[in-house]
């Protein structure tokens, strides 16, 4: 890929293999690598806005947005082989709310340097899974 500006994104998709990613730079391949979304996925509705915005984008699929664990922590391992990317602008989960699962997110946003996109309704779902917890690094 050659742009500077990369995006990882994990989401539902009609077509396409799971746990795998899915390097796209146009709709075209979106279309023809991915298919339709199912009824209410974000998914590929972010993946087409990325797109928009000259990002080339890394699309991981997900059975169920929000809830297939096992497709999430398997695209999230791969992106910790940084040999495999140059670089990531963003990593988008949308649907995540899961603490387990951004808790695993944040290293690698700030490995990559990148930042983390969320929904306020996934960030609600995350902050009210730490209700009375501090969220601050211990030395703060």
């Amino acid at each position: 890929m050659t742009s500077s500006q990369r995006l990882a994104l994990f989401g539902e998709a009609e077509k396409g293999t799971f746990r795998k990613p899915h390097l796209l730079r146009s709709l075209p391949q979106v279309m023809e690598s991915l298919g339709n979304p199912p009824p209410e996925s974000r998914g590929l509705f972010y993946a087409v806005q990325a797109l928009m915005y000259d990002y080339d984008l890394i699309f991981f699929r997900v059975e169920e947005e929000g809830f297939s664990y096992q497709d999430y922590f398997s695209g999230l391992k791969i992106l910790e082989k940084e040999e495999l990317f140059d670089g990531i602008s963003a990593i988008c989960l949308p649907g995540v709310g899961d603490a387990e699962i951004i808790d695993f997110v944040i290293p690698l946003c700030q490995y990559y340097q990148s930042i983390y996109i969320t929904s306020e309704s996934d960030l609600y779902d995350y902050l009210t899974m730490h209700q009375g917890e501090s969220l601050l690094p211990d030395d703060q």
